[in-house]
């Protein structure tokens, strides 16, 4: 299969990445409930719901940023939770809501300082559109996971209705922005819409997640096609 055209024009470069996240993480939080109308708690509630196969394991969140996905799976599971983030400012949030619930660690998701087969399962929510090289990030994460564990995926997508697409990409190029402009006074979200515009379909993101080992590949579409929950299992 031939991947999404290489001819992106968005800059994930690590400096830009984690400046714009350092300096939208005060309002970041609100800006998700409010530009998603709360829907990104129920789909984050069912990317940890795909994490739960052993409730006892270990499971690591990548690209936690203020860590709503990780503080979800520790009220799901006794066993430990750690949440990476290479944007400082992110974590600090995070540190102040999870109060001790969670390890957190500053770390790249292209270079996971975790040994192999170290989790149970490695999850991400909105972060790897994020990662500079998608493959790479996935890698990542299917090389920390032991034979048998999960990764997950949650991440925005292009609806394949084409009245919901234009919709959902007038809201996004012109609404969001504005609204994100006017809470945060940053143009951060300029960019979200332009990432996902040129982000994989999800028949190819599951065919990249097959490309770095991942096994028994599904996804489900969420809210119309707006986003997408994709599950892989590393083989035993």
């Amino acid at each position: 299969m031939s991947f999404h055209p290489a001819l992106r024009t968005v800059d994930k470069s690590a400096p830009r990445i984690r400046g714009m996240f350092d300096r939208i993480s005060p309002t970041y939080d609100l800006l998700n409930r409010l530009l998603s109308f709360r829907a990104d708690q129920a789909w984050r509630a069912k990317a940890a719901d795909q994490a739960m196969a052993d409730p006892r394991g270990r499971v690591l969140d990548v690209c936690c940023g203020t860590g709503d996905l990780a503080l979800e799976l520790a009220r799901r599971r006794p066993g430990r939770v750690v949440g990476s983030d290479f944007a400082g400012r992110m974590l600090d949030v995070a540190r102040r809501k999870c109060r001790g619930r969670l390890d957190l660690a500053q770390a790249d998701a292209m270079r996971l300082p975790f040994r192999d087969e170290t989790f149970d399962a490695c999850t991400v929510a909105f972060g790897l559109r994020n990662v500079a090289d998608t493959a790479r990030g996935l890698a990542e994460m299917t090389r920390v996971v032991r034979p048998g564990g999960r990764v997950v995926v949650l991440e925005f997508t292009l609806p394949e209705s084409t009245v919901v697409r234009q919709a959902y990409l007038a809201y996004f190029n012109r609404i969001l922005p504005r609204m994100a402009q006017w809470f945060s006074g940053s143009g951060a979200y300029h960019y979200l819409a332009q990432s996902v515009r040129e982000w994989w379909s999800p028949d190819e993101l599951a065919e990249l997640m097959r490309s770095v080992g991942l096994r028994d590949v599904r996804y489900l579409p969420l809210t119309f096609g707006v986003a997408a929950l994709h599950v892989g299992t590393r083989p035993r």
